[in-house]
């Protein structure tokens, strides 16, 4: 087919230059009219802006030449209408074809990518290539149409044998990057048309940016620059500007001229006609769009990148027969939309491979170009859409955030792959709000992304400002579920892990985090435990949790610590292809947030969320986070006490994710009474389960250990104040146990570690009985009667409730303290103090009415209190 196209061309041109000269060779014939060459002038003017068009199943991609096709047709028809004779027509096209070898020169040789090859080319084939095709052909031309009809050839004559290729990029509907390669080879027009484009536009900006820097006009300049960019992405089409939407939010990385300028890609994408869209409506419903809808508009009430949105009326009837009209939302797919995005996928695809040696990149780049085509193309198909809409209601639906966030309920029966239906929500964008709320509904988003990321599995993926609303009773609504990323349990786990690190600032973790998830090479990983890689990523997380976005970090420093790294140990970090679309949700997430709070932490943030799902997840290796979280280092530690601080925040962070997902900063008070209830649920649910916990199995171990540290030091105390006798031993000592059996027992010898653990006690009773250590959560001082009964009797129902889990709470409880009880008499019976006596050899008088530690042989012999505790314990477990 290609080699048929290029012959007809050929012959077209050749024609046309050989009649040209035998127009030239005539006397009657010299001289061409004036309205001829007029009507020339106007075919050539209105064909070439200048542009070649070159179609793709019916959509031109334009390339920045005229296409002789339509220029030959314009001059047909110029030449019926104008009654032009056939060597005026002849000698008109032969002016075309100078034309048009005018603009090839001129916009090639102006390229500084491909001019000088351009030129090289000319001086090497152009006296060659007409003798061959036609003496008259200029060198320009006959290069194209050389090269042309040899790739039309060779590639024809390759092909023999093979599968025909797919008449479309993505047969299937769904991204395939094989099919889009065997499609894509066979219109190698097409592909160059739109690589040149891309990069002659592309390449204009960036010298226009060049010039700037050199000039030292950057500042200036940027307003008219951001202007260029945000047209440049428009011209570019859908693919570049949803990177322009992903940037336009940035403003920790971006000047606020540039932010202003790609602003207008988040809801001002020029429309195309309402005419298509009604088209398109009919078509894939089936029906005149007057009997579908009461009222359609005339235009669009927004268009993005891949569609466009109508704010029409339809018409419902109830069950009682009577009829009532309801505002719906309308999405229109943007015709011929998927060949575009194929296109652009595929060129990004194959140059992928040439970046990552250029600049000797240590990520699979093609990777993660599939990750991001797989869900553009999925975002194509509105059927699917409408099914991750109805996924995260229901999912959502499951957790505290039900009442606070949604998205919009799909219309079923007037969806289609190309045409979505939903409920019209009355809202504004939640960056362009005015009200007091905006950063509480931040807070929402950001639960609600990691509910999606960590716990339901799908995770909405375009989080621009446009699909973000603040309803008018204050809810978040979540629009545009097109792209969506899908993980599985085992990365979910993984990143609470790293997440967990992440907030209590467990940098010593978070290589092997890193390593887990992909971010470092497996062939690297005997580097992980290196210092400098540790102490570099604890600057770089330390600075992003402190605020304020990348403008936060010393970017300097950061590149001077991964280059001396990267010369030391190769490259060590890179992207796996899934986090491309996590990268992008949190990105826009962090950018919004930054925009409302300069100091803005993301880190910060997640806090909440991380928290929360520590304390209710019952998995074995969201226990292990959990452990770390609160005991830091010394998680493994027989003897591990909670750290305060730690504790302080995980509960400051549940207690935050609790207030945010309840919407009681919405305005949605509760009563003294209802906040007693939730509380008292929360702690039931949490502590008194009937099945055995992370959260349960760490607070009975550490309450076992509260009980007995604290009886130990009550104790100790009773003593000293009892008052010492002159043997050396304590007034209370002595009247309860006279014969001394007990004296040196470690079940009641208090020690450094009890003392910690009742500082700790102190510590988090103060937690406990204030909010934040500031106010106090309920004043119970002032508290009506009424209300006491009422708290009183909710607590007791929902104990009752829970008794069965009370009660196996209460049997662990008592199994831990027999089992501390056993531990320590083992530990203690080979530290075990004697009396010294003036007759012992080891001994050593002091005089002083104190026992003094010795360490003998029979220190080391089991006794029979420990045998005895281990025997009950045995019992008990049977």
């Amino acid at each position: 087919q290609l080699s048929y196209e290029s012959a007809v061309t050929g012959k077209k041109i050749a024609g046309s230059i050989k009649a040209s000269a035998a127009t030239k060779a005539s006397a009657s014939t010299a001289a061409v009219s004036t309205s001829a060459k007029a009507a020339t002038a106007t075919a050539v003017a209105s064909s070439s802006t200048p542009a070649l068009s070159t179609p793709i199943d019916g959509q031109a991609l334009t390339v920045g030449l005229p296409d002789i096709n339509d220029i030959t047709s314009k001059l047909t028809l110029l030449a019926a209408q104008t009654k032009l004779t056939a060597d005026e027509t002849l000698a008109s096209v032969a002016t075309v074809i100078q034309t048009y070898e005018t603009v090839i020169d001129e916009k090639f040789t102006a390229n500084p990518l491909i001019g000088s090859m351009w030129e090289m080319a000319k001086e090497s084939l152009g006296p060659l290539l007409p003798k061959l095709l036609h003496p008259d052909l200029p060198p320009s031309i006959a290069i194209l149409i050389a090269s042309y009809v040899t790739y039309s050839v060779l590639n024809t004559i390759l092909s023999f044998g093979q599968e025909p290729p797919p008449t479309s990029p993505y047969p299937m509907n769904r991204y395939d990057a094989v099919s889009a390669r065997r499609y894509f080879d066979g219109k190698l027009t097409v592909v160059l048309a739109r690589a040149i484009r891309v990069t002659f536009l592309s390449g204009t900006f960036l010298v226009a940016l060049a010039s700037d820097y050199l000039a030292g006009k950057l500042q200036s300049n940027s307003d008219q620059r951001a202007e260029e960019l945000s047209v440049l992405l428009t011209k570019l089409g859908p693919s570049f500007i949803k990177i322009g939407q992903s940037l336009s939010i940035r403003t920790d990385l971006l000047s606020p001229a540039y932010v202003r300028g790609l602003k207008s890609l988040q809801d001002q994408v020029p429309p195309f006609s309402t005419a298509e869209a009604r088209e398109i409506i009919e078509n894939e419903l089936g029906a005149p769009i007057d009997d579908l809808f009461v009222k359609f508009p005339n235009e669009p009430i927004a268009a993005a990148s891949l569609g466009q949105v109508y704010r029409a009326t339809i018409r419902t009837t109830a069950e009682d027969g009577s009829s009532t009209e309801r505002e719906v939302a309308v999405k229109v797919q943007r015709p011929n939309i998927m060949n575009q995005i194929a296109l652009d996928m595929h060129l990004i695809r194959e140059a992928a491979p040439f970046f990552k040696r250029t600049f000797n990149l240590n990520s699979d780049l093609v990777g993660t170009v599939d990750a991001w085509g797989v869900g553009f193309v999925d975002e194509l198909d509105y059927i699917e859409e409408a099914v991750n809409a109805k996924t995260f209601m229901e999912s959502i639906s499951q957790t505290p955030l039900s009442g606070v966030v949604f998205s919009p309920p799909v219309l079923d029966e007037l969806t289609t792959r190309k045409v979505l239906t939903t409920e019209w929500v009355v809202g504004e964008r939640l960056d362009r709000s005015g009200k007091d709320d905006v950063s509480i509904l931040c807070s929402i988003a950001m639960n609600t992304y990691l509910t999606m990321m960590l716990e339901t599995g799908v995770l909405h993926c375009d989080p621009h400002p446009g699909n973000l609303l603040r309803t008018t009773d204050g809810k978040l609504c979540i629009l545009d579920w097109g792209m969506v990323t899908k993980l599985e349990s085992d990365l979910q786990l993984t990143l609470i892990e790293h997440m967990a690190h992440l907030t209590s600032a467990d940098y010593e973790e978070i290589p092997k985090d890193l390593l887990l998830l992909g971010f470092i090479p497996e062939s690297k990983a005997d580097l992980i435990k290196d210092s400098g890689v540790v102490e570099t990523l604890a600057d770089i997380y330390g600075a992003w949790t402190s605020g304020g976005g990348a403008a936060a970090i010393n970017v300097n420093k950061v590149v001077s610590q991964l280059q001396d790294l990267t010369a030391e140990k190769g490259n060590l970090f890179q992207i796996p292809p899934y986090f491309a679309y996590i990268a992008k949700s949190f990105s826009v997430l962090e950018g919004i947030g930054l925009s409302n709070d300069p100091k803005y932490s993301i880190i910060n943030e997640c806090l909440p969320y991380v928290s929360k799902r520590l304390l209710t997840d019952k998995s074995e290796r969201t226990g292990g986070a959990l452990s770390t979280f609160i005991f830091g280092p010394n998680k493994n530690s027989q003897d591990r006490i909670i750290d305060y601080d730690r504790v302080e925040q995980l509960v400051s962070g549940f207690g935050d994710y609790t207030t945010s997902a309840s919407g009681e900063l919405l305005g949605k008070n509760s009563t003294r009474a209802e906040i007693i209830e939730g509380v008292t649920e929360q702690c039931l649910d949490l502590l008194a389960s009937e099945e055995e916990t992370p959260l349960q199995s760490i607070f009975i171990e550490q309450l076992a250990k509260i009980i007995t540290s604290s009886t130990r030091s009550a104790w100790s105390r009773l003593l000293r104040r009892s008052g010492v006798l002159p043997s050396g031993r304590t007034v209370l000592g002595t009247i309860v146990d006279p014969f001394g059996v007990f004296r040196t027992s470690p079940i009641v010898r208090s020690n450094e570690l009890d003392e910690r653990t009742v500082e700790t006690t102190r510590n988090l009773i103060q937690l406990v009985v204030s909010s934040n250590g500031n106010a106090p959560i309920l004043d119970v001082s002032s508290l009506s009667n009424a209300e006491i009964i009422e708290i009183t009797s909710t607590i007791v129902r929902k104990v009752w409730e829970k008794r069965n889990g009370v009660v196996k709470t209460g049997n662990r409880l008592a199994m831990q303290l027999l089992q501390l009880t056993a531990d320590r008499l083992e530990r203690g019976e080979r530290e075990i103090l004697v009396i010294p006596t003036r007759t012992s050899r080891d001994s050593t008088s002091n005089n002083d009415g104190r026992i003094h530690e010795a360490k003998t042989e029979e220190a080391k012999v089991t006794s029979e209190r420990l045998a005895g505790a281990r025997k009950i314990l045995q019992q008990i477990e049977k």
